[in-house]
Order: C-alpha cells, then sequence, then structure tokens
C-alpha cells in the first residue's frame, strides 16, 4: 500500500511538472547514450524522469545555480539505469547534491603505525546509502569522454539497495549469484593483474580498488561505450544486460 501510494504522489506531482518540447530536445541531443532508445523507451523515459525531478530535493553546491536543463540532464541519466527495473530502486532518500566540476573533500587515513594523515580527496561523486548522492555536472556532458558519473553514482545507490555496496546489487529471482559472482571475480581479478604487470585495461583502472567501484564502473561503460564491455568482457556484459535488462548495442 505504501508503495503504491508513493507511486501514485510522484506521478501526480510530475504530471504538474511543465518541461517544454524543446527542452527535452535539447537535453536530449547532449546525451548520445540515450540515442539508441527507441520511441517507446523515450517516452517511457522522459516519464520516469519527470517523477525522479519531483521525487528529490536538489542542491547546487559551490555556487552552481541550478537550472532545471542540468535537473533533466541528471533524471534521464539515473533514470536509464532503472528504466526496465522500478523507480522505488532510488526510494529511501531524497539529496542530490550538484557540484560544478570534481570537488574535493576532507579525507583521513591511519597508516601502519598509527599516525592519522588528513589529505583532501578529488572526487566526481559520491554516494551514501541513505543519502544525498554527490554528483559533478560538466557542460557538455560528453566533455569527460566516456566516463559518467551519474551513472556511477546511480549504480552505487542501485548497489546499497540490498545493504553495502559491495558489487552485489539485489538480483532479479531469474539470476543466479554463482554466476554473477564467476564473471565479476573473473573480471576484477583481470583486471588488477593487468595492473600489476602495467598492462593497458579497457576499462578505467579505478575499477580495480573494489567490487562495489568495479561494479560501478562496468555499469558507467555498459551505458557509455558498450560494445568495448562486450568485447573486454562479455561474462559481465551478459550479467549486466540481464540484471539492467537492456542491450545497449
Amino acid at each position: 500500500m505504501i508503495d503504491l501510494l508513493r507511486t501514485w504522489w510522484r506521478r501526480r506531482q510530475a504530471a504538474r511538472l511543465a518541461i517544454p518540447p524543446s527542452l527535452w530536445q535539447e537535453v536530449e541531443s547532449g546525451l548520445p547514450l540515450l540515442a539508441r532508445l527507441t520511441a517507446s523507451e523515450r517516452r517511457r523515459l522522459r516519464q520516469l524522469a519527470r517523477e525522479f525531478v519531483v521525487s528529490k530535493e536538489w542542491t547546487g553546491a559551490a555556487e552552481l545555480q541550478l537550472t532545471p536543463r542540468i535537473q533533466l540532464a541528471i533524471a534521464l541519466q539515473a533514470c536509464l539505469l532503472v528504466l526496465n527495473l522500478d523507480l522505488d530502486f532510488y526510494a529511501g532518500w531524497v539529496g542530490i547534491v550538484v557540484y560544478p566540476g570534481d570537488f574535493h573533500t576532507p579525507r583521513q587515513r591511519v597508516d601502519e603505525a598509527g599516525v592519522v594523515h588528513e589529505f583532501d580527496e578529488t572526487l566526481l561523486g559520491e554516494a551514501w546509502a541513505g543519502g544525498p548522492v554527490l554528483v559533478s555536472w560538466f557542460d557538455p556532458p560528453e566533455a569527460l569522454d566516456g566516463i559518467n558519473p551519474v551513472i556511477h553514482e546511480f549504480a552505487h545507490q542501485i548497489d546499497m539497495k540490498n545493504g553495502r555496496a559491495d558489487g552485489l546489487p539485489p538480483l532479479h529471482g531469474d539470476m543466479s549469484v554463482a554466476r554473477w559472482g564467476t564473471a565479476m571475480n573473473a573480471a576484477f581479478a583481470d583486471l588488477q593483474q593487468r595492473l600489476e604487470h602495467g598492462h593497458g585495461t579497457a576499462i578505467d583502472p579505478y575499477a580495480a580498488e573494489s567490487p562495489a567501484e568495479f561494479f560501478a564502473v562496468v555499469s558507467e561503460v555498459f551505458f557509455e561505450t558498450p560494445r568495448i564491455l562486450r568485447n573486454a568482457y562479455p561474462r559481465v556484459f551478459a550479467q549486466l544486460a540481464l540484471f539492467y535488462r537492456q542491450h545497449p548495442e
């Protein structure tokens, strides 16, 4: 009942959101990863994006002036992940903080001697289970050349839907945890081995940081440059196609 009420409220609020056709066209034309969608898929994505915009609390950081164009671009990319799933994957949190480019956050690290080191880390985004999601905005979005902070951070949110971020999102009933683990673990190990030996990698080396980062990065590649992922790690591509219920080629 609660889920039905939440969906009803979301759709009611979204119906009041006036978005001119020219704005849809402007935003979508700047997002090449949407070009493969059929007319029906595009209509569904637009509806999800409307609901997403009205269901979240948006904040511009570092004097960024949030505009409907920025909100819509982020919403379309975030909702692409759940186009054939459910917007409730993003329930349970409301805050989205948008930065104008990369940003810095203070960190602490304790070394083997127990000494605490403080430093600033440069980030393109960050996500927590209870929110908010922090994400960088680049204009134009394609300036990042295949790296997609929005896809990355919202993949983390999906990953955390069943607990902590560990690279294992809540799989569908017709999927095998064992097959998922075999595909992901083998590719993760291959990536780490390539980096250890100084070999080139088909995907962002940051994916080797942890299974959670691996899932987020391969999700980026799956939607941005799917052929690269299919050629490099076909079993990972197949598992993501099953999970996202999409085949972006």
